[in-house]
């Protein structure tokens, strides 16, 4: 397949970037710098032979983009959180697959070690995970218990100096060319704890997940774990219960909502340029008042969705966001982007479904972001359950 080239333009209908700060800035136009020359020319191909990039997790490595928000003593970036939303929002904007490579590293690896674990564990993992040297995977989805998580299976026995896990984890992003993966389990007690679970430890395989219509140029897998020898100081020490891999997931989501943005900006950045570039009827097709409807609807949705984003940044910055914050702007993000990808493709007609354009990937991709980290569904219980008092998960 022929390479493209890659000529996006950000809409920005609210100059929010006078929000922004010039570090703000100059990362964000580093990381999009980075994927008009690294990702768009060569990401349709990886995603039509569904085959992950392997080589790009240096380059992410090298670009700071993993655990941007770690300090930088462990390897990390030492950044804020607005930062952090323009990096994944940019390497969405390239693939949705790519993006979740970094959220995975950076929020559901990095962020748990640093948070919850040992000094020794953050020497001994942080720098190798930042740099791009190991890639690392967060095992809490198993395949009977998605949506709730306490009813895991997985399990861990104290064996005197090591422990005994035992059980699967499913639908893993990077957990085939994982060295390193933080796994949820249930202890002889019945608490949740997390464990550094590394390649090579006898009983563990991480079989990929073949088949996917989505994130193709992302690596999928399941975590299996028979019998396998766990030393104890491979246990966070300063975390039980579920609020560990929630605490994880209040990160993760939070890029999400700024990465998905990303996708649906290429959409309508796509869609535009075609729109004044198509002729029919004797016109372009962006003449017509249906197609500027659709334009104007998107760049509407991507606007607002920018000021929600830069608003949770500075409540993430000053430690006051709250989780269901978190979950309202990961719900709103998924959906418009979601339905920006369809009135593109609409828009594209017949060549919006070939893979000369991004938007079917995108399209196909968004239908995962749109499940993981918390479905569309139990967003909306969550903002539910927070406005009226009511708990509807029981």
């Amino acid at each position: 397949m022929a390479t493209r080239t890659d000529q996006f333009v950000s809409p920005d209908y609210f100059a929010v970037d006078e929000l922004l700060s010039e570090e703000h800035k100059l990362i964000r136009d580093a990381v999009r710098a980075y994927v008009k020359k690294e990702i768009s020319p060569i990401i349709e191909d990886y995603a039509q032979r569904a085959e992950f990039p392997e080589h790009i997790v240096r380059q992410l490595g090298e670009l700071g983009c993993f655990g941007p928000t770690v300090p930088a003593e462990y390897g990390g970036g030492g950044l804020d959180y607005i930062s952090y939303g323009l990096m994944m929002q940019e390497l969405e904007r390239g693939d949705s697959g790519v993006r979740s490579t970094a959220s995975v590293q950076g929020s559901l690896v990095m962020f748990p070690i640093h948070a919850y674990g040992s000094e020794a564990q953050r020497k001994k993992y942080l720098p190798k995970l930042a740099s791009g040297e190991w890639l690392g995977c967060f095992g809490l989805t198993e395949p009977n218990h998605g949506s709730d998580p306490s009813s895991m299976l997985t399990t861990i026995q104290d064996a005197g100096d090591h422990v005994i896990l035992n059980g699967a984890k499913m639908w893993i992003s990077n957990a085939p060319f994982a060295q390193v993966a933080v796994v949820w389990a249930k202890d002889d007690a019945g608490d949740i704890r997390g464990v550094i679970v590394e390649r090579g430890m006898e009983g563990f395989s991480t079989p990929t997940t073949h088949g996917k219509w989505s994130l193709r140029a992302s690596a999928t897998g399941e975590l299996v774990f028979d019998q396998v020898k766990v030393p104890k100081e491979n246990i966070l020490p300063n975390v039980k219960g579920l609020k560990g891999p929630l605490g994880c997931l209040t990160k993760a989501r939070f890029g999400i909502a700024w990465g998905v943005v990303g996708a649906a900006m290429d959409c309508y950045d796509t869609a535009l340029r075609y729109s004044q570039e198509r002729i029919q009827f004797g016109k372009p097709i962006g003449a017509f008042q249906l197609q500027q409807k659709k334009l104007a609807e998107m760049v509407t949705e991507i606007t607002k969705a920018q000021l929600l984003n830069w608003r949770l940044g500075v409540l993430m910055n000053e430690g006051k966001v709250t989780p269901q914050q978190v979950s309202m702007a990961k719900r709103n993000s998924c959906e418009i982007a979601a339905q920006i990808c369809r009135d593109a493709r609409q828009i594209l007609g017949g060549m919006g479904i070939t893979g000369e354009y991004s938007v079917m990937r995108h399209m196909m991709n968004l239908e995962s972001v749109i499940t993981y980290e918390g479905t569309h569904d139990i967003h909306l219980l969550i903002t539910g359950m927070d406005i009226t008092g009511f708990n509807a998960f029981k």
